[in-house]
């Protein structure tokens, strides 16, 4: 998806404030519990600590004294893990997945018996102790925190460390698929509720778009009032467990035509548009904010009720498209520059432009030397040189770079692609920020969703094509 990282410090404050809302909701459903456990662990879980540890998670599972004392025990060990340290995090996380998995000897045990029942009743029976089997302990202890307030908050942001220490602690695969199936369960597409978010907001949750904005930094109140003025619209998807926490939010814009530069789009100083002769939406940022649901989809399900509230509202609105960037594409030109590959992917006329510029006698030495060259697009020639180059070679970024898999390389065309839209059209220079050059040279890109053609184009994706206008195929 559009996704790059948000504003560190804003995410910080912000992430440290719900942290302890968190943990004051624990504390307070805790009751007498408090303090039984969670001030005694010292913050980096040395060994002795994880084995009392142990025995508070063995007396949870074993729910003794009632569910109300294991959900109890459960809102106890939630508080103590707030507490730790990232290195106690990773010793609590490798303990659940070493020691709290599914028992595989047991469950070859208890699969023989179904090849012999003779009755329905006890093939039943077997059924139901394998099911029980399959489901490890350590997803019994977390969902316990379904039931306790900001429990499920706690979760979200607990598989957000996961994901963190997985990258050198691949012992938590299985941990995570776990966790990740049990929220993605929860947090089904009809479960979710969809909520126009404007300047009359609440005030904490204005702060959580500007730290959570991750395509477009939002640098300030100002740039987030322009965002949510008259002629623009934000939505998020809001879960009934976390009300005041957006899961992803879209921003969209309502012009005349299809946007080409996202500084444009965000000037501050341009004067608000009317939003009912507006003939086109455009989607210009989508943001995940909870990384702890990563690989939990329901971007599509987002941009499709989106879309169906902005006719409903504007019936003057023809064409549905989007305002992207291209976050892997300076990566993979830096590739193909390595390789050798630019050459053949140029026509003569231009590469011989790029060489006579530069003076170098290749022509990824020539487009090296001419993207290197400080403030580039300031210089009418330069710029001239490369619109043509950067625009083809966008393209057959686009089109041609694939994963192992065959989908696209690019996430965020995936992420258009796999919901039915189409490459409509490259724009040069479309974003001039620092992030943009860093990224992808200053290119974006605009996904076309034409509301007839989103089945076929989806399906047409799945097997393998990439759809694209005309105009954008002619490029290579």
């Amino acid at each position: 998806m559009e996704v790059l990282p948000a504003p560190a410090e804003q995410e910080s404050r912000l992430f440290g404030r719900t942290g302890s809302r968190i943990a004051r909701a624990l504390r307070d459903l805790r009751g007498v519990t408090l303090g039984r456990m969670g001030g005694s662990l010292r913050p980096d879980l040395p060994e002795e600590d994880i084995a009392r540890l142990r025995q508070q998670i063995d007396s949870c599972l074993e729910a003794r004294g009632g569910e109300v004392a294991a959900r109890n025990q459960a809102t106890e060990i939630g508080r103590t893990y707030l507490s730790l340290s990232d290195k106690g995090r990773k010793r609590f996380l490798l303990l659940l997945a070493d020691s709290y998995g599914v028992d595989h000897a047991a469950v070859r045990q208890a699969a023989k018996p179904l090849f012999d029942q003779k009755s329905e009743d006890a093939l039943a029976a077997a059924e139901r102790r394998l099911r029980q089997l399959l489901e490890s302990p350590r997803i019994r202890l977390l969902r316990q925190f379904n039931g306790i307030a900001q429990g499920v908050k706690f979760l979200v942001d607990l598989r957000a460390d996961i994901l963190r220490f997985k990258r050198d602690a691949p012992r938590l695969g299985p941990l995570d698929q776990e966790l990740r199936e049990l929220l993605t369960s929860w947090f089904d597409a009809g479960f979710l509720e969809l909520h126009a978010i404007d300047w009359e907001a609440p005030a904490a949750l204005l702060e959580k778009l500007i730290a959570y904005e991750a395509v477009h930094e939002i640098k300030s109140w100002n740039d987030l009032k322009n965002r949510l003025d008259s002629d623009r619209r934000c939505y998020g998807f809001f879960h009934p467990a976390m009300p005041n926490e957006p899961l992803i939010f879209v921003e969209v814009a309502l012009v005349s035509g299809i946007a080409g530069n996202v500084q444009e789009l965000l000037d501050e100083a341009a004067p608000a548009a009317v939003p009912e002769e507006a003939d086109t939406a455009i989607f210009y940022s989508i943001s995940n904010a909870q990384k702890g649901l990563a690989g939990v989809g329901f971007g599509e399900f987002l941009i499709k009720r989106v879309v169906n509230d902005l006719k409903a509202k504007f019936p003057r609105l023809k064409t549905f498209a989007t305002l992207s960037p291209m976050p892997g594409f300076a990566a993979w030109l830096d590739d193909a520059l390595k390789s050798g590959d630019i050459a053949v992917m140029l026509p003569a006329a231009d590469a011989l432009a790029l060489k006579a510029k530069s003076g170098a006698q290749s022509s990824e030495a020539a487009l090296i030397g001419l993207l290197e060259t400080p403030d580039w697009w300031l210089d009418t020639e330069i710029s001239g040189l490369l619109q043509p180059v950067l625009t083809r070679l966008g393209a057959r970024y686009l089109l041609e770079a694939r994963r192992d898999s065959g989908t696209a390389r690019d996430p965020v065309a995936h992420f258009h692609l796999t919901n039915g839209a189409r490459v409509e059209r490259l724009n040069f220079l479309g974003d001039r920020s620092k992030n943009g050059f860093r990224q992808s040279h200053g290119m974006m890109v605009n996904y076309l969703y034409k509301l007839g053609d989103i089945e076929k184009n989806h399906e047409r994706y799945t097997d393998g094509h990439i759809p694209a206008s005309g105009s954008v195929r002619e490029l290579i």
